[in-house]
């Protein structure tokens, strides 16, 4: 039988290549093929299957998150989560573990090693082996202290025609990024002054996939991830990855046929891999990155954070439930990768179109007055706008948009309800799972503010918090791998069943989920308010002759008949409740 991969490969870059001087794709297909080690396999016909089910969940950590003496990071990382999350998640994403420059690791200097502050790839291996494993592929750039950069600026290989570059006259004002700083930064090469293209910072280069050279040096490193236990790429700023002069630069469609291409390959490499898009963008151009189930297996749901913590902080679902209306059910093979909180802040693109600006606004103040920073981007007309909110999640849902209140750890963890019941693979951010307060210190030292939700916390001295009963970081914990728990064992919380957004006032946020044999519902509902709230059964259909059961507290649904005549049962401020008809 004739393989087929050579020519599907070939397809792929036939789109991207079309408007290059690129030739001869056909070599380069085979090029491709062999490097990612599948020259004598025959085309595997991958339909769309879904490698996740309801006991899939993630923790999102650093390797440096948790630190003890005398051990390497990754070494206590493990330990960490052997103790005290191996029965309530499944995998892991280590946050680059690369050495690095700037930007907590996101400015790659040599993606094959591992910084050895952090340890070796035998530590990586161990948790890999125990965990699926998530790494980033910082793909739209690199640092400018790599080895790349450094031949790029000497004329030397690898590196030279590896980063785009652009022309200070060129019309760029179309141009989208998250960032003020000036585009274009000057050096000086062998061929004269050179404008590279720098979309972050002027230490995060934009690499040139233009020239084939690059895309051959990200095969082996997606080789080379796979063989060292990566099961789940995360492509970060995938979104800016092609440009055309003249355009946006965003969202190109050679861009999303890249996409397509890594995930021919990586699928035949190893075909339970994931590849998940990291785009912080507006919600309808973050969904584009499904395709038609041939591009990314999961994209992150941006949109949740923001309206999630606006809803819990205004006492109204009004806009998450406009949304999640909106929002269509992952295909076959496909899902949504939930989370509520993680290494960067609380993205307000992903809001454009769903909340107003007055709303993003009184958020944005509502923030700060938790002491919370903001980051801007750059607008065509050479202003700017809030692009995200810095702040640790703990401290974000300390309070309402009327200031703190003796609330916060309900509201927390009302947060996190919702996110684990939602259709999707769900994702909770060590901070999170650990109750992190803001770490203003972390911000004065590096001048970003991003560090503000990037503690580091001394292994011993977060033992002895976690043992303790009355801190708020064992309650958080506590409250949070216990829903972990029970989700894990709920049909009706696989990634892909069915959802249907319930209707219940601006105060109660509702949906329903059905297993995929339609053998469990599960009704979650939460008080997204301060005050004492009444659910009405009448309200989700209860039936009758079913035996109810809320699976948070154990207990059974009974019917209580209130002054209104109406059979229901009282909801205090920010309570849950996973109502079912067949608990696990």
């Amino acid at each position: 039988m004739e393989n087929l991969l050579p020519a599907k490969v070939q397809q792929h870059l036939e789109l991207i290549y079309r408007d290059t001087e690129v030739t001869d794709l056909g070599d380069l297909s085979n090029q491709l093929i062999e490097l990612m080690g599948l020259t004598d396999k025959e085309m595997i016909e991958n339909p769309s299957i879904n490698h996740w089910d309801e006991t899939h969940s993630l923790v999102i950590t650093y390797g440096d998150s948790v630190l003890q003496d005398n051990t390497k990071p990754l070494q206590t990382l493990k330990r960490f989560l052997d103790k005290y999350l191996r029965s309530s998640i499944s995998g892991v994403h280590i946050l680059p573990f690369y050495p690095f420059t700037s930007d907590d690791g996101f400015s790659v200097m040599d993606y094959s090693s591992v910084n050895e502050s952090l340890g070796d790839w035998s530590h990586i291996n161990t948790i890999a082996n125990d965990y699926a494993l998530m790494a980033d592929l910082v793909i739209n750039h690199c640092s400018a202290r790599s080895l790349w950069f450094e031949n790029f600026t000497k004329g030397r290989d690898p590196g030279r025609g590896f980063f785009f570059t652009a022309s200070p006259e060129d019309d760029l004002s179309a141009v989208v990024r998250p960032r003020t700083n000036n585009l274009l930064r000057q050096v000086e090469t062998p061929e004269g002054t050179q404008y590279v293209w720098c979309t972050f910072s002027h230490d995060q280069v934009d690499l040139n996939f233009r020239n084939p050279l690059v895309l051959k040096q990200f095969l082996s490193i997606i080789k080379q991830y796979l063989d060292n236990g990566v099961r789940i790429f995360r492509l970060d700023a995938i979104a800016f990855l092609w440009k055309e002069i003249g355009t946006n630069c965003l969202n190109l469609e050679q861009t999303h046929e890249m996409v397509r291409l890594f995930r021919t390959l990586i699928e035949q490499a190893q075909h339970d891999a994931i590849i998940i898009t990291e785009t912080n963008i507006p919600n309808r151009e973050n969904l584009a990155y499904f395709g038609n189930a041939d591009e990314a297996h999961c994209v992150y749901n941006f949109s949740l954070p923001p309206l999630l913590v606006n809803s819990l902080v205004t006492g109204s679902c009004v806009y998450l439930k406009q949304w999640m209306m909106s929002m269509p059910p992952a295909r076959n093979g496909t899902a949504y990768f939930n989370f509520v909180a993680s290494h960067d802040g609380i993205g307000l693109r992903p809001a454009e179109g769903l909340l107003s600006d007055a709303e993003i606004n009184t958020l944005v103040k509502t923030m700060q007055g938790f002491g919370g920073h903001v980051s801007w981007w750059a607008l065509d007309d050479g202003g700017s706008k809030p692009y995200e909110i810095n702040i640790a999640l703990f401290d974000a849902l300390q309070g309402t948009v009327h200031g703190p209140d003796d609330l916060g750890l309900q509201r927390f963890v009302c947060a996190h309800a919702i996110m684990l019941g939602l259709e999707g693979i769900p994702a909770l951010y060590i901070h999170s799972l650990l109750g992190t307060h803001n770490d203003h210190q972390r911000v004065e030292n590096s001048g970003h503010n991003r560090a503000i939700n990037r503690h580091q916390w001394d292994y011993n001295q977060l033992e002895a918090l976690l043992a303790d009963p009355h801190s708020s970081h064992h309650q958080t914990y506590n409250q949070l791998k216990k829903l972990l728990k029970i989700r894990r064992r709920q049909s009706a919380f696989h990634p892909n069943a069915t959802q249907f957004t319930l209707h219940l006032g601006d105060q109660l946020f509702g949906f329903w989920r059905q297993s995929l044999d339609r053998q469990q519902s599960i009704f979650c509902i939460s008080n997204i308010s301060n005050q004492v709230q009444t659910l009405s059964f009448a309200a989700i259909n209860l039936i009758d002759n079913e035996q109810w059961q809320d699976l948070i507290t154990g207990q059974p649904c009974a019917l209580e008949t209130h002054d209104s005549g109406e059979q229901g049962m009282h909801m205090q401020p920010y309570q849950t409740v996973w109502i079912t008809n067949s608990p696990a």
